[in-house]
């Protein structure tokens, strides 16, 4: 089992930033890949973002040129820059990994998940 704490949501007004963080409990390099999940009231569960231990990032097209992903592999950690922030980002955010697979494939959503974390956007 993998433990993955996330941190840095908040409050924030439309046009602002935030950094989100998710740590995990075992090196990454044992995760195939790390990514982002986002859940609004009324919405469906939505993947926001990912990166491979490759480094090869993918991510929604509506987050395209606002948000990045991104890994530190000494700390575990991968983090979600959030800029130019709109109230329709307004979600709870979800850490989300899968684990190396015998069968070489990756499962979305994968195997390990956060507790999540608040974004407002609002004014």
């Amino acid at each position: 089992q993998v433990q993955l704490v996330e941190s840095g949501g908040g409050f924030v007004q439309p046009g602002g930033s935030l950094r989100l963080s998710c740590a995990a409990s075992r090196s990454i390099f044992s995760l195939n890949y790390m990514g982002w999940y986002r859940q609004a009231p009324g919405n469906e569960r939505e993947l926001v973002a990912t990166i491979t231990s490759g480094d090869k990032t993918n991510y929604v097209d509506s987050a395209k040129g606002r948000f990045t992903i991104s890994r530190d592999n000494a700390k575990d950690t991968v983090y979600l820059q959030m800029n130019s922030l709109k109230p329709e980002d307004t979600a709870v955010y979800i850490c989300n990994a899968d684990p190396v697979r015998l069968s070489g494939t990756t499962h979305y959503p994968g195997d390990y998940w956060g507790q999540g974390t608040q974004v407002t956007v609002s004014s």
